[in-house]
């Protein structure tokens, strides 16, 4: 904790010279973020009964202070942000974006690292097939862009985007470090906004996509949002894994003709109070089955130590049964979400649900914010509920609060 208060204190005095005495030819801006994190694991699901018997086999998000700035720059033909990150194990740094571009009267070529959001929906996004970002994190932060080669051509209605993403990447990568070629076609039509999309990756091949948002009057807008895969990367366990094993059964698997589908609305008092409700499929998550026989598996190895099995074995493999956790940005393959939000003289409290249907499981968020000139202040907590064998609940983490203090230059 000595460490992390030193390094804020140098950051800021450095931060303050900066943004007082900055060379106007270089300017610099940004903000800097510190957040505390309390998280209470879970007693249930593989990782706490892997860590039950025997004690660090599963290493679990912890408890505590990180210091983060984000700083941008820009000038003619170029833009760059980056993040400095330091938490009480270590530090670290990371460039957001670095990107030149060049503007041709109505087309705009650029190359470098760029974040290249696409898609309409809040909770889930089906044609964010460049940047593949986290969706409902805790608090808002920049995205780390993706290396691209990228050409757009703009009329007053349409606009069109190539993206060559990950050029110098493995054909082997997956998800978002997967080589490939990207398009999108934008238009607005009166109040309604379409978008069509195509990807042609590496090694899952080609996917195709398309996307609308209407406003429909002055307080409801429509959306939607659905995307076809030829294959699509995941995991999967080894069918022949059976009792204990010696190595990780969860490996990387090719899914085929998957599909994805959003689904939503947003309708918006004049008092500013909002509520939003998605709902979306993802055919790149773990089927009913899945998790089924991933339950079942569970069982067995917690009971194989009443046997005379040695624990720190069957420890290891609880441990690797936490991979399916990672298998999708969906842990379930069907999802509603709602979020009700209201924003009132720089305060914005919001409520919001994630359910999963199939086995009752449910994420609670609660979250306050406000805004002022240069400082803002957030907290929240998120936890989940639901039925002992629901998948939410057996996450690592059950219950998770936080702090947030931000100060912008």
């Amino acid at each position: 904790m000595l460490r992390l208060t030193m390094t804020a204190t140098l950051l800021l005095h450095a931060l303050g010279a900066a943004a007082q005495t900055g060379d106007a030819s270089l300017p610099l801006s940004g903000q800097v973020r510190l957040q505390w994190d309390q998280r209470q694991a879970s007693e249930a699901g593989p990782l706490a009964q892997a860590n039950a018997l025997v004690p660090g086999t599963a290493a679990l998000p912890g408890t505590g202070a990180t210091l983060e700035a984000e700083l941008r720059s820009s000038g003619r033909g170029w833009n760059a942000s980056a993040t400095l990150q330091q938490q009480a194990r270590g530090s670290r740094a990371w460039l957001n974006e670095g990107v030149a571009t060049h503007d041709a009267g109505s087309w705009q070529f650029s190359a470098g690292k760029k974040i290249v959001a696409w898609d309409v929906g809040y909770a889930f996004r089906p044609n964010d097939v460049v940047q593949q970002e986290e969706r409902r994190t805790l608090i808002s932060t920049l995205a780390e862009g993706r290396p691209v080669l990228m050409a757009e051509h703009f009329d007053a209605d349409t606009a069109w985007s190539w993206v060559w993403v990950n050029p110098t990447q493995p054909h082997s990568e997956p998800g978002a470090k997967e080589p490939a070629l990207a398009a999108r076609v934008y238009r607005r039509q009166g109040a309604v906004d379409w978008h069509g999309f195509a990807r042609l990756g590496a090694h899952t091949g080609a996917s195709v996509g398309a996307a609308l948002a209407w406003v429909a009057s002055d307080a409801m807008e429509l959306h939607a949002s659905g995307r076809a895969m030829v294959r699509a990367d995941s995991r999967a366990i080894d069918p022949a894994a059976a009792g204990l094993v010696r190595s990780d059964p969860w490996q990387a698997t090719t899914l085929r003709s998957v599909k994805q589908a959003l689904i939503g609305a947003t309708w918006t008092h004049q008092s500013q109070l909002s509520l939003l409700v998605e709902a979306w499929w993802d055919g790149t998550a773990l089927s009913d089955a899945q998790w089924d026989a991933w339950h079942g598996r569970n069982a067995s190895l917690t009971a194989l130590p009443a046997r005379g099995l040695p624990v720190g074995a069957v420890a290891g493999n609880l441990a690797w049964q936490g991979d399916a956790f990672s298998a999708s940005s969906s842990l379930r393959r069907s999802n509603l979400y709602l979020r009700l939000s209201w924003e009132k003289d720089g305060w914005q409290p919001a409520l919001d649900l994630l359910y999963q249907p199939a086995d009752g499981g449910r994420l609670l968020t609660a979250a306050l914010l406000h805004k002022g000139d240069r400082v803002q202040w957030q907290g929240g907590w998120r936890s989940s509920a639901g039925p002992d064998q629901a998948v939410l609940m057996q996450l690592p983490v059950r219950r998770q609060g936080y702090v947030v203090a931000t100060w912008a230059f």
